[in-house]
């Protein structure tokens, strides 16, 4: 697991990811042209009451490849 501390809606947090995770988020947010911590916030901003953020960012990261998958 990897650790990274950044502002999401003006407040510090860190969230701890796999590797694999982390480059695929960053993927993303390079693609969608957004910040690491921007991509984030949209996602913590989305996210069931119930999910902490790691979830919502891994559930976010699966369902942004299987959109892929089925666009392809």
């Amino acid at each position: 697991m990897d650790k990274r501390s950044m502002t999401i809606a003006g407040h510090r947090t860190s969230v701890a990811l796999e590797p694999e995770f982390w480059a695929a988020l960053e993927s993303i947010a390079v693609k969608r042209s957004l910040s690491l911590s921007s991509l984030v916030a949209e996602i913590d901003g989305v996210r069931a009451p119930d999910r902490n953020l790691a979830s919502a960012i891994r559930v976010a990261v699966l369902t942004h490849l299987g959109d892929a998958v089925q666009k392809t």
